[in-house]
């Protein structure tokens, strides 16, 4: 039976070659050995599936599927099948996979014998399917006839995902369950099961008539209600406020197409290998094992660029998963593109839903449904595009909106799978600095693609790093043990613990967000040249302070999950340089490097994307500069700082202590430091102080904005808000121009706004009767404490303006 099928292999090899196009998907692919020989076990007996084997195990440099292998005292083929195709007229007959299954396991009665089984699944195309389709009758058989699997091979062939799951060792197969003919049993089910969770993870659920679909939210309970209420209130009949409903079904809804995903994947591909030198994925793995364990995968990207929408997607199906449904902002959906992304997944969301009860409740009730039907579901916690390269604060309706659908009773569980997105170039990064000097942003447009397809160059490396995933059925037993009980499969549920638990959740995905980060030749860069005077550094002077950088990460980790780009730092530099990030210029000395000077300030926003990973060495740094601490001192200085830069930055260490005393014999290791044994206190080594000063500069902007905040409340209790916050953007202003600090982030209001939030929270300070700022608690401590670490010319600056500003 074998060599028959063999021998068919071998003769379609050839003619399926341009018929057939692979997308690889290999989990641990592994060669084997002659005392560790690989077999390879698939879902049906067919020479199609054979010769598409055999070639994608020759790409990888895996044994041949169509070998044999001498096991012990019996030989076999090296590939089993778990059913064979049916005939023509529909029969079946049973495969002998059961029985060259027993005889492995009965080989490995010698310990010496250890033969890993590997299932490797053969996708034909990647379409969920929808009832009365061609490709329910012929593409979707479990074990189609050699007519089927023609029409398949013309229709889905140059779609077919195969996928290498990790291989089974027979050998502990044989210690635990031992050889009979039920382990066998068990083996196949094993397989069976894996290809089954592959084929769902890879395809997704069937896509619903869109109609029926439509139906069946107009008709459940909540909407019914919301359009009752809306035809009274304005006083219209039921008809006409259904039609409302319906429209805006219409406008939320998606309307994905397997062949908009299918042609998107082919243009996407050509348009990034123009695009981009290559995109980096890190720990794609654990998301893969997440989605085909059954897992309600909801994707939180941090949101750098319009390019987020597709290259995630783009990365999400490349590595066999289902195109994730994706919530677009309404500006989106214009002609043509909002079409061409409603069929790729996308559902649009207006940008507030307040005063419109129908239309929440629609939008609601449409997620819900994604939820129950399983559909993987991606969206930006930040609500919009960071323009200055840090997360923003994150808006937890979507998520609010989460917790309520799984309130609805979804059975499956749901998991958040964190994204961190990095680049070394951002198209609308020169729009972003002129929005944050004060312009309007410019509206999505036709025109507006057309216009920026005309400035696409080579953009660098991509980056899309994803984090720890949180599972939330977990995290709502934890902090909500009996949260089950507000379970109401009607009507969406609004506990009084919702608020709360969704701000929390949403704060620790933004910080599993930034436990991900992605270090790149251009931030790193950026890094190290806009801490230098006059942002220009000579060469070598530059390379050795980026090596300082990368192995400090390196050896005081901030995360196990941070990323970094291939090659050496000398190599980072040339690659910036190919992509006229930076300017090399010659003199009687050497060579020096800086920015072009149009792009000096943009730069700072590349800087902001891995601003946290330096916050706290550059702390340490500053207050080493400025006089000698104990590190009993230094650990204490930091727990008092770092409440404040987690709010900011989103800032949180696995363990502060001990990353603090790494960081600090990092520095000793590195002759920056060195301790004092009569006092205990760490003091400058004098010979190596301007490394450790560039590392100091980059926390300047975030001391000052701390100080100038605590000086105004100091200066004018008690104090309201809105003055409050009006008043440290005018000081900043003011320092940025008195001090050369021309970076957009030192002045944005909204970080003024989140350290007023985090000053409030820690306790230090309180609102009184009549609405008022007022300091409370430990301020004193703390307003002491960043003054020490403000160099004297600037804290005399913000003493003397804000005493002015009093004034």
């Amino acid at each position: 039976m074998f060599a028959r099928l063999k021998f068919l292999a071998r003769l379609l090899y050839w003619p399926l070659k341009p018929l057939v196009q692979c997308k690889i998907v290999a989990a641990n692919p592994q060669t084997g050995t002659s005392d560790q020989p690989l077999f390879y076990i698939t879902k049906v007996s067919s020479a199609t599936d054979l010769a598409t084997l055999m070639r994608v195990c020759r790409q990888l440099g895996l044994p041949a599927p169509d070998d044999e292998v001498q096991l012990g005292n019996v030989r076999l083929p090296r590939t089993l099948y778990l059913e064979n195709p049916k005939t023509l007229s529909g029969h079946q007959h049973p495969s002998i996979a059961l029985q060259i299954g027993q005889q492995m396991l009965q080989a490995h009665l010698d310990q010496a014998q250890n033969a890993q089984l590997m299932p490797v699944s053969i996708n034909w195309g990647r379409a969920p399917g929808k009832e009365a389709s061609v490709k329910a009758i012929i593409g979707e058989q479990a074990a189609p006839n050699w007519l089927q699997k023609m029409f398949i091979v013309l229709i889905s062939g140059r779609h077919t995902l195969v996928q290498f799951s990790n291989p089974l060792s027979l050998q502990d197969m044989t210690t635990k369950y031992g050889t009979s003919r039920d382990t066998a049993h068990k083996l196949l089910r094993l397989a069976r099961f894996q290809f089954y969770r592959q084929q769902l993870a890879a395809t997704g659920p069937r896509q619903p008539d869109r109609g029926a679909l439509f139906n069946a939210l107009l008709g459940s309970p909540s909407v019914r209600q919301a359009i009752e209420e809306e035809a009274a209130q304005k006083q219209i009949p039921p008809t006409a406020a259904r039609q409302e409903a319906l429209l805006l079904l219409e406008e939320i809804a998606a309307d994905q197409r397997e062949s908009t995903v299918r042609v998107g994947d082919r243009f996407l591909r050509w348009l990034f290998s123009k695009l981009y030198t290559g995109i980096q994925v890190r720990n794609n793995e654990q998301v893969r094992d997440l989605a085909q364990r059954g897992h309600e995968i909801v994707y939180l990207p941090c949101h750098r660029s319009h390019m987020d929408y597709l290259l995630l997607s783009y990365v999400i199906y490349q590595q066999g998963l289902a195109s994730p449904h994706i919530a677009a902002g309404i500006n989106l959906n214009f002609w043509p593109i909002g079409k061409l992304f409603r069929r790729g997944g996308a559902f649009f969301i207006r940008r507030s839903f307040s005063g419109n009860k129908l239309y929440s409740t629609v939008f609601r009730e449409y997620l819900t449904q994604l939820f129950r039907k399983g559909y993987a579901v991606k969206y930006y916690s930040e609500g919009g595009r960071s323009r200055t390269g840090r997360l923003l604060q994150p808006k937890t309706g979507m998520l609010a909106m989460t917790i309520q659908a799984m309130l609805r009773g979804i059975d499956r569980p749901v998991t958040i799978v964190p994204v961190y997105l990095g680049y070394e170039h951002v198209m609308e990064v020169g729009t972003y600095l002129r929005e944050l000097k004060g312009l309007n942003k410019t509206k999505e447009s036709a025109f507006g693609i057309l216009k920026a397809a005309t400035k696409l160059r080579n953009y660098g490396f991509g980056f899309v790093n994803f984090g720890e995933p949180l599972s939330v059925n977990q995290y709502l037993q934890q902090q909500v043990p009996d949260w089950k009980s507000a379970i109401d499969p009607l009507e969406p549920a609004k506990p009084e613990w919702l608020n709360p638990l969704v701000a929390e959740l949403a704060h620790q995905i933004m910080l599993r967000i930034n436990q991900s980060a992605a270090v790149n030749s251009v931030n790193l860069l950026a890094t190290c040249l806009l801490s230098a005077p006059q942002q220009v550094m000579p060469e070598q002077q530059l390379l050795t302070q980026m090596s300082l950088y990368r192995r400090l990460l390196l050896q005081a980790p901030y995360h196990p999950n941070v990323s970094f780009a291939d090659g050496e730092v000398s190599d980072w530099l040339r690659h910036a340089q190919r992509l006229q990030k930076v300017q090399i210029e010659q003199d009687s000395f050497g060579t020096l490097v800086r920015f072009a000077p149009h792009d000096q300030v943009l730069m700072s926003y590349y800087r902001s994307n891995i601003s946290h990973l330096f916050m706290i060495p550059a702390i340490l740094a500053t207050a080493l500069l400025r006089q000698q601490y104990t590190a009993t001192q230094l650990q204490q200085l930091c727990q008092q700082l770092q409440p404040l830069l987690e709010q900011e930055l989103f800032l949180q260490p696995q363990h502060l202590h001990s990353y603090v005393e790494e960081i600090l014999l990092f520095m000793q290791q590195e002759k920056l430091i060195f301790v004092e044994p009569a006092s205990a206190e760490y003091h400058l080594n004098l010979q190596n102080s301007a490394q450790l000063e560039l590392l100091a500069n980059l926390a300047d902007g975030m001391l000052q904005r701390y100080g100038m905040v605590l000086q105004l409340i100091a200066d004018s209790e008690p104090m309201e808000r809105d003055v409050l916050e009006q008043q440290a953007h005018q000081l900043a202003l003011r320092l940025s121009t008195l001090h050369g600090l021309d970076a957009p982030e030192f002045h944005d209001k909204k970080l003024f706004v989140t350290l007023i939030n985090a000053l409030k929270d820690q306790g230090y300070l309180h609102v009184d009767a009549g609405h008022k700022l007022r300091p409370a608690g430990r301020f004193a401590a703390l307003e002491a404490a960043v003054y020490q670490l403000l160099p004297a010319t600037v804290s005399a600056s913000i003493r003397q303006i804000g005493a002015s500003t009093e004034s």
